[in-house]
C-alpha cells in the first residue's frame, strides 16, 4: 500500500529509512511531484529544503524537516530556470530567471529579494542576439558553484555555442561555436572540465578543458550520465556503456581510464536508468536508478541503488522505488545529496500513471556506506 505523507516504512533490511516526501493530491502542485533531474542538487546546504516540479509546469519549494509545501517559486518559472543551489548558504538559490534567460539571478529565500548576479546579453559574447543560456536541464556548475559551463542560444532558439564562465571573477573565460546543439553540458565537479553531451550522429560525448580549447571522445553517444567526484578528488564520467557489455563504468576525464563497475546485461536482461552524482562532500558513490527493465528479473531492477566508484564495488540497496513505467515521466529518477545522508526518488507507486507521481525520501544512516575501501 502507499505510504501517506510523512508516513515511514523500511527499506531492505531496516538499513535506511524511506518516506513520502510530497502528496499532489493535498498540496497545492498540480497533477503531480517530481524531482527535477538526476543530475542536478535537490537539496540546500543543511537539507533543509528542496525544489519540486509540479504538475503545474513550476518550481516549488518545499521543507524536508515538515514534509510541507512552503511556495511556488514563480521567478524561477519551470524546468527553464534550472535551480542550482548556493553550494555553502542554505537560503541562496541561483537559476536563469524567467524574465531573462540569458542571466543567472539568486533568490534570498530569507528576504525574498532577488538580484541578478550576471547578464550574458552584457558580456562579449560572440554571438549577436543571445536571448537564453542553459546547460539544457541536465548540468550543475562546479561543485563550489564557482565555473559554469553553459550553451547559448539566440532568437528563434537558433543554437550558437558553448562557453565557460568564471562566477567568482564575473569573467567569460572561454567560448566555442558549434553547428550542433548537444542536449546537454556541465561542468565538472572539479571546474577543471566542460562535459558537451551530443547524440550520436552529431558526435558523442567529449570532455574540454575550461578553455575549450582541447578535446577528447569519451563516448560515441549520449547517455544518462553524471560527473562524480571520485575518492581522490578526480573528476569520473559515470554512465552505462551500452555499446559494449552493458557495464556501469567511471571514466577519468584526465587520463580517460575506465573502471568497471556493475554489469546490467545479466542472463539476457536489460535495464534504463538513471546517474545521481551530486554527494560532492561524500565522494566515491552515486547513486543509481533502474527502471523499465525487461527480461528475467535480477536484483538491480526498479532499485534504488549506492554504487561504490572502485572495481569490484560494494553495490547497496536503498530502496525498491516501486514506480510502474509507461512512459519517461514514471522513470524514479533518483538525487541524492552532498553528503549521501538523504535520496529522493519519483515514484507512482504501481499506478503506471505519470499524473500520479510523488517525491519520496531515503534517510541513509552515515554508517551504511562505511567498511568499503576507504
Amino acid at each position: 500500500m502507499r505510504p501517506s505523507l510523512g508516513q515511514a516504512i523500511s527499506g531492505p533490511g531496516d538499513s535506511t529509512c524511506i518516506v513520502r516526501a510530497t502528496d499532489h493530491r493535498s498540496q497545492p502542485v498540480g497533477d503531480f511531484a517530481r524531482v527535477p533531474y538526476s543530475r542536478t542538487q535537490a537539496f540546500n546546504a543543511d537539507d533543509t529544503l528542496m525544489v519540486v516540479l509540479a504538475g503545474d509546469g513550476m518550481i516549488h519549494l518545499h521543507s524536508v524537516q515538515e514534509l510541507a509545501h512552503v511556495r511556488e517559486l514563480p521567478d524561477v518559472g519551470g524546468i527553464d530556470g534550472e535551480p542550482q543551489w548556493h553550494p555553502g548558504t542554505p537560503h541562496l538559490l541561483r537559476y536563469f530567471p524567467r524574465a531573462n534567460r540569458a542571466a543567472i539571478a539568486e533568490l534570498d529565500l530569507d528576504s525574498g529579494e532577488s538580484r541578478v548576479l550576471v547578464d550574458f546579453t552584457r558580456k562579449p559574447l560572440p554571438w549577436v542576439g543571445v536571448d537564453r543560456v542553459t546547460t539544457r536541464w541536465e548540468g550543475s556548475p562546479s561543485a563550489d558553484g564557482r565555473y559554469w559551463c553553459l550553451m547559448a542560444y539566440s532568437r528563434g532558439e537558433h543554437f550558437q555555442g558553448v562557453f565557460t564562465y568564471d562566477l567568482e571573477q564575473d569573467v567569460v573565460l572561454a567560448h566555442r561555436t558549434m553547428d550542433r546543439a548537444p542536449d546537454h553540458v556541465s561542468m565538472s565537479p572539479s571546474g577543471r572540465h566542460c562535459v558537451v553531451s551530443h547524440e550520436r550522429d552529431d558526435g558523442g560525448t567529449r570532455v574540454w578543458d575550461r578553455a575549450l580549447g582541447r578535446s577528447r571522445l569519451l563516448h560515441a553517444a549520449s547517455e544518462h550520465s553524471d560527473l562524480a567526484r571520485g575518492r581522490g578528488g578526480e573528476d569520473l564520467y559515470v554512465f552505462v556503456d551500452y555499446d559494449t557489455d552493458g557495464y556501469l563504468v567511471a571514466l577519468d576525464l584526465d587520463t580517460l581510464v575506465r573502471t568497471r563497475l556493475l554489469p546490467t546485461y545479466i542472463d539476457g536482461s536489460t535495464t534504463a536508468y538513471h546517474v545521481s552524482a551530486r554527494n560532492i562532500d561524500r565522494p566515491g558513490w552515486v547513486v543509481m536508478s533502474t527502471y523499465a527493465s525487461k527480461g528475467p528479473e535480477q536484483p538491480l531492477h526498479g532499485r534504488v541503488l549506492a554504487v561504490e566508484l572502485v572495481e569490484d564495488p560494494r553495490v547497496v540497496e536503498l530502496a525498491r522505488h516501486h514506480s510502474r513505467f509507461s512512459n519517461y515521466w514514471t522513470a524514479p529518477v533518483a538525487t541524492v545529496n552532498r553528503q549521501f545522508t538523504r535520496v529522493l526518488f519519483n515514484s507512482n507507486w504501481g499506478s503506471g500513471r505519470e499524473g500520479d507521481m510523488d517525491v519520496y525520501l531515503i534517510v541513509v544512516p552515515p554508517a551504511l556506506l562505511q567498511g568499503a575501501r576507504e
